[in-house]
């Protein structure tokens, strides 16, 4: 199941991005609000932001938001660092 937002097209022309970058820029800034607001973990935020790991942390720490690290996160680190 999806979820479609409905943006009127004053609010469209309204936003300063480029027309081809538009829907991945509102999907980058939906994703580190609901981040920031501790509403979706990092991994999921990245996921809807359709960003790696490394390119959503570097967003994260560009915009000042701090870190959420848990159990989860650990863990996901320790798979990456015992894989190599």
């Amino acid at each position: 199941m999806g979820l479609q937002l409905g943006v009127p097209d004053s609010i469209v022309q309204a936003i300063r991005l480029p027309e081809e970058r538009m829907m991945q820029g509102l999907l980058e800034e939906l994703a580190i609000t609901l981040y920031a607001q501790g509403l979706l973990s990092f991994g999921k935020a990245r996921e809807l932001a359709g960003m790696g790991k490394y390119e959503f942390g570097r967003l994260v720490g560009e915009r000042g938001i701090p870190r959420h690290y848990g159990r989860e996160e650990l863990k996901d680190d320790l798979v990456y660092a015992r894989s190599e």
